[in-house]
């Protein structure tokens, strides 16, 4: 009879909502989710209020190719902060209600943002880069970068909806209520693609800092000489924190996805966590607000 209740005792104790291996989800390892709680918000609020800074000062500044690039990179901060509070949603409460084709928009969202912002970020170093070494960069026009921009954004709308639908998240359970957890339907020829698009974005990220760092060295040397100006200066500086974002927010990612590619069972959760702190480079656009800007900004300009 004691062996029987202690039976019963030890049953209902292992099957206890409050036990470590159970919860409201279903996710062995929800600690996690707090975690990227606390990245989304944080990304969702000063994004938005990072775009809506930007967008105000954009309205004054002229058309150039370097603004052409900054409006396509955030017209794409803005596409991405659109599904944010679906990712807040589901980490809060653990579970995913929205159907499956939402979960995979969703999911592919982050990545398409990654690589269009990195994207416009390459377009931005390389024309200032090659208006300070080539002078060159007047030859470029803006109806071409109009034409690029537009050529990018059709590849990206035909080709994205064909492989969420066909190739993305192919093995979901129509009945799960997990979401944002794909890697093991990851096959060979996807990783090899993998491997070359990361140790493509870490050389090229290196490369264009390096880069830029030694415009900036050249510059400062003309500046504190004075045979520069404070408006070239002032430029070359802000392709500077872009190539710092890209270094910040992307190459960490990158170096430890070419690990997880290989242990992609075991380390989802360390991969959810890395790829979310890619988002941070929506703050990118305070580069350009500087004291001026903020102050009109707020107060409005005089006059």
């Amino acid at each position: 009879m004691m062996n029987s209740t202690e039976t019963q005792t030890n049953t209902s104790t292992s099957s206890s909502p409050l036990t470590p291996t159970s919860s409201a989800s279903g996710d062995p390892n929800p600690e996690y989710h707090h975690v990227l709680l606390a990245i989304y918000s944080v990304v969702l609020l000063s994004g938005t209020i990072s775009l809506a800074m930007m967008v105000h000062f954009m309205k004054s500044s002229n058309t150039s190719i370097t603004s052409i690039a900054v409006l396509n990179l955030i017209f794409s901060h803005f596409i991405f902060l659109v599904t944010v509070p679906f990712r807040i949603y589901y980490y809060a409460i653990g579970c995913w209600h929205l159907g499956n084709v939402w979960c995979k928009v969703v999911s592919s969202m982050i990545h398409i943002h990654m690589y269009m912002s990195f994207v416009f970020y390459v377009i931005i170093l390389i024309t200032r880069l090659m208006a300070f070494y080539h002078r060159a960069g007047q030859s470029f026009q803006r109806i071409q970068a109009l034409l690029i921009s537009a050529g990018v954004w059709i590849v990206v709308l035909v080709a994205v909806p064909f492989t969420i639908k066909f190739s993305y998240g192919t093995d979901m359970n129509t009945n799960s209520t997990h979401c944002f957890k794909f890697g093991e339907s990851i096959q060979a020829a996807a990783k090899v693609i993998n491997y070359i698009v990361s140790t493509l974005i870490i050389v090229v990220a290196t490369v264009l800092t390096v880069l830029q760092a030694n415009v900036l060295r050249v510059l400062y040397r003309k500046h504190h000489d004075g045979r520069t100006s404070q408006q070239d200066f002032g430029a070359q500086v802000k392709s500077m924190c872009f190539a710092l974002v890209m270094v910040v927010c992307f190459i960490p990612y990158h170096i430890f996805r070419l690990h997880y590619l290989e242990h992609v069972s075991k380390m989802q959760n360390a991969n959810e966590v890395f790829l979310s702190l890619t988002t941070f480079n929506c703050l990118d656009m305070l580069t350009f607000l500087g004291r001026r800007n903020c102050y009109m900004c707020f107060l409005g300009r005089e006059g």
